[in-house]
């Protein structure tokens, strides 16, 4: 049986959004505010409302430790709170100027996203309260967002009904017509999702490509210069997957050594993602922060091996503890490690026979 246990009625316009945190709830309106209300009560904060943006709030959401509170406005601004005092801590000026309809944390806090009006989304590094990346979807509003729980992409919907996944340095993976008359709200699983579906998923969506398929794959690798001669020469998705050193070379024409290096190596970072969800990886070759096939493993002073980008990025962030123990690391030398990276390349060999 659902019980009503408490009704506020403080603001005096529409609520558009409210969140909360393990202590708190924050309300926004379209009356230019922001309430904050205790948990155990739901009496308002002293600080409570915040003021500050100059138009209507759309959305507002809580940092995953509760200590920061975003929103954003029709005015264009992102801005954050701290919730201990409710001092402002930065306004974050979309750079199109566009109202900004959707805000979000990532999980461990390094990123905040926000979406306009004019499909433009922006990731903002947290430490810095500075713009990190940002990109554009081409149809609609941004009006939804939702990151995935390791932080290593996220997702935003459109009012043009566009779903559009993005990595966490703001690289379009992929984007679908979802739906017809807009998207509202997303949100993505904590769990993952069965080896079998994402096996077919990953076979319709490489080997059964169209050439149209490919041009839209190189467009996203910023390889766009060859959608006419691969065009020309009829490459599918069998075909791409094909593609070697001689083949680039001989067939395609291709001069330039610097150039066939970096489509052959686009090509190697599409069959690894093939392997590693048509197969069981041994779980020692995974990175324990980013749960993803290690091409450069290293050891940290705790003893385990992490990929050497996903553990720079770890200490970058001023973390001194363990991912894996959580206790303080002793020390932040990186060592490679050799001999789990030739048993990680010995491994590759054998799938791709």
């Amino acid at each position: 049986m659902v019980t009503l246990i408490h009704t506020s009625a403080d603001h005096n316009d529409d609520v558009n959004c409210c969140a909360f945190s393990s202590s708190c709830l924050a309300t926004c309106s379209l009356d230019k505010t922001i309430r904050v209300y205790c948990l155990k009560n739901f009496t308002e904060l002293p600080y409570s409302p915040l003021k500050g943006h100059t138009y209507a709030v759309h959305c507002c959401c809580f940092s995953p430790s509760g200590h920061v509170l975003a929103s954003c406005s029709t005015d264009g601004t992102t801005m954050v709170w701290s919730t201990g005092d409710g001092r402002m801590l930065a306004v974050l000026e979309q750079p199109s100027g566009s109202p900004v309809r959707v805000c979000r944390f990532s999980p461990e806090s390094m990123y905040l996203v926000s979406g306009a009006a004019d499909g433009s989304a922006v990731l903002w590094n947290m430490q810095s309260l500075k713009l990190y990346r940002s990109g554009n979807v081409k149809d609609g509003s941004l009006v939804a967002c939702a990151f995935s729980p390791n932080g290593n992409f996220f997702v935003t919907g459109s009012s043009g009904g566009d779903l559009t996944i993005w990595d966490d340095k703001m690289r379009c993976l992929y984007n679908e017509k979802a739906h017809d008359l807009g998207v509202t709200c997303c949100d993505i699983s904590s769990q993952p999702i069965s080896g079998d579906i994402v096996e077919n998923e990953s076979k319709l969506a490489v080997e059964d490509w169209s050439e149209d398929d490919v041009s839209a794959w190189l467009c996203e690798q910023d390889l766009a210069d060859f959608v006419r001669l691969f065009k020309m020469n009829n490459i599918d998705g069998k075909e791409l997957l094909n593609l070697t050193k001689e083949s680039l070379t001989n067939e395609l024409k291709i001069e330039s050594l610097g150039l066939r290096s970096k489509v052959l190596q686009k090509i190697e970072e599409l069959r690894m993602k093939m392997i590693s969800v048509s197969v069981t990886i041994p779980d020692e070759f995974l990175c324990p922060i980013t749960r993803e096939l290690m091409k450069d493993p290293v050891i940290a002073a705790d003893g385990y091996s992490y990929e050497k980008e996903a553990m720079e990025n770890w200490l970058s962030s001023k973390r001194r503890s363990s991912p894996m123990t959580n206790l303080p690391l002793p020390s932040p030398i990186l060592t490679p490690n050799r001999t789990l990276k030739m048993a990680i390349s010995r491994w590759l060999e054998t799938q791709q026979k």
